[in-house]
């Protein structure tokens, strides 16, 4: 009877995960390390109407995959990242929206010897509250503290732990005694699947201001390449259409060669004072201070032959 239900379990959740990669065509595929039953309990209610979760052993998972590549080839890129203590988060909503949902129900827990630091960890300047019987303790980890009114004060910040590393035995009898848990953990983003195309969870931060901003760079690299080999294109021509209207006027200007645009530029060559006032009439407000930064200069040009004149004459001519 039990063997009977285990295959009808099997077969049921087989089912299962075909009916959500058939109504999902968006998912997650997650890290649980870490993660307790009572917080994934807490992560579901927060999911619900926004998604679902799904968890269970890699096995099953790549064999439902396979057996459902003939609908859905796409689903073969999934099965090289299935590795380890995973599971899926399908949904239909914003990717950027579910995922920050996702990081939003993290809890702490404190550095276990053994486990590996997601993060750096930094003690910062404080007094411990420990008494000086400690002190050997803080000397064997190298760091630096003193005595202040009969606790252990920690003097500098301590790099504790380095991301990546193995939380050893001594650290992490030191952040229990101080109370401190460095780490939180949950659902953690490792690839993102979306209509076929699998990535990683950092493309979802890119903004469209930041796309915006790398075709824009891109466009003026196409633009500065095309002027260098004189190959026109969209990106070029109006360049080029400019850069050949200032040669125009520039021959225009050396010879007695006259066209419509080029006669005014000869007028201001011929008198500059046109210019002037051409340029005073279009920025009144400019033109104001320039006006009386001379004033202002020959204001300074008399004190300082004031003060010269005061100079000349000693305490004893």
């Amino acid at each position: 009877m039990g063997r009977e239900d285990r295959a009808a379990w099997k077969e049921k959740y087989f089912v299962q995960i075909v009916k959500l990669m058939d109504e999902y065509p968006k998912c997650f595929l997650v890290n649980v390390d870490n993660v307790g039953s009572k917080q994934m309990q807490e992560i579901r209610h927060a999911m619900r109407g926004h998604g679902d979760i799904l968890m269970g052993k890699n096995t099953m998972i790549r064999k439902a995959i396979r057996g459902h590549l003939a609908n859905n080839p796409a689903l073969e890129k999934l099965l090289p990242y299935i590795v380890g203590n995973v599971g899926f988060v399908f949904t239909n909503d914003d990717l950027s929206e579910i995922r920050k949902k996702l990081l939003e129900n993290k809890r702490g827990a404190p550095a276990k010897a053994g486990a590996i630091a997601p993060c750096d960890v930094k003690l910062p300047p404080q007094n411990t509250g420990m008494g000086p019987e400690k002190t050997s303790f803080f000397q064997a980890l190298q760091i630096p503290t003193k005595i202040s009114r009969g606790t252990i004060e920690i003097l500098n910040e301590v790099h504790l732990i380095k991301e990546g590393e193995k939380v050893g035995a001594s650290e992490s009898a030191l952040l229990n005694m101080l109370n401190i848990q460095p780490f939180s953990y949950g659902l953690a983003v490792q690839q993102v699947y979306d209509n076929g195309a699998i990535y990683l969870p950092a493309v979802l931060d890119i903004s469209p201001e930041d796309l915006l901003g790398r075709f824009m760079q891109g466009l003026a690299n196409v633009a500065a390449l095309s002027l260098g080999i004189g190959y026109p294109n969209k990106a070029s021509a109006p360049h080029m259409v400019v850069n050949g209207f200032k040669n125009l006027l520039a021959l225009a200007a050396e010879t007695d060669v006259s066209f419509k645009e080029a006669e005014k530029l000869k007028e201001y060559l011929k008198d500059p004072s046109k210019f002037a006032a051409a340029v005073a009439a279009s920025t009144p407000a400019k033109a104001a201070p320039a006006a009386a930064a001379p004033a202002a200069e020959k204001k300074e040009e008399k004190k300082e032959e004031s003060e010269e004149e005061d100079i000349g004459f000693g305490l004893f001519d």
